[in-house]
């Protein structure tokens, strides 16, 4: 585990190192990550910059988007997430393993804020390709399972009800509050 007085490009450099060994599959993968109470506080540090970077990040370098749809993108970004950590929160409470939950998060926050800045330098770099978006998205479901073999220890089976639980959340979230906000908008000029 991480020093807990390390500072926090520290603690980024060993979550990186941490990400990189979920995209492999490494037992020792949860050994990068701090579970302190301060490790959570720098892994939601790294979620609320993930967010960010997803949102705003491709503006930035000159990617062209609609009037207020980074505002409609980062509340839907946190909305989606927020019921992917209860869906998350529900199914480990009913498998008595609440224990998993604090690492799972420092963990997932990390790999969020890594994923986030890879698709956002392939949208900047590659103009947002479909094919590169497609490696990031299998990459990530890759990497959630890992976190539930490796960091959350769960069995087989558990790690299909945690992992169809977060999925079938942020596909709720997103059809229903996606298309509020869609709604919301109202149609494009």
């Amino acid at each position: 585990m991480p020093q807990s007085n390390s500072t926090f490009f520290e603690e980024a450099l060993d979550a990186a190192r941490g990400t990189w060994a979920l995209v492999l599959g490494r037992p020792d993968a949860a050994r990068y990550f701090d579970f302190s109470q301060r490790g959570l506080i720098g892994s939601f540090i790294a979620l609320v910059l993930a967010i960010t970077i997803s949102v705003y990040g491709p503006m930035l370098f000159g990617a062209p988007t609609v009037p207020g749809a980074s505002t409609g993108a980062m509340l839907l970004s946190v909305l989606v997430f927020a019921l992917q950590i209860g869906a998350a929160y529900l199914v480990l409470q009913t498998m008595g393993r609440l224990d998993g939950f604090v690492p799972y998060l420092v963990a997932d926050n990390w790999v969020n804020f890594f994923v986030s800045a890879v698709g956002a330098v392939s949208v900047v770099l590659l103009g947002g390709s479909g094919f590169v978006m497609i490696i990031v998205g299998v990459a990530a479901i890759i990497i959630e399972v890992n976190i539930a073999r490796r960091i959350v220890t769960l069995a087989p089976m558990q790690i299909a009800i945690f992992i169809i639980a977060q999925m079938a959340a942020s596909f709720v979230g997103l059809l229903v509050i996606g298309g509020a906000l869609l709604g919301a908008m109202g149609p494009p000029a």
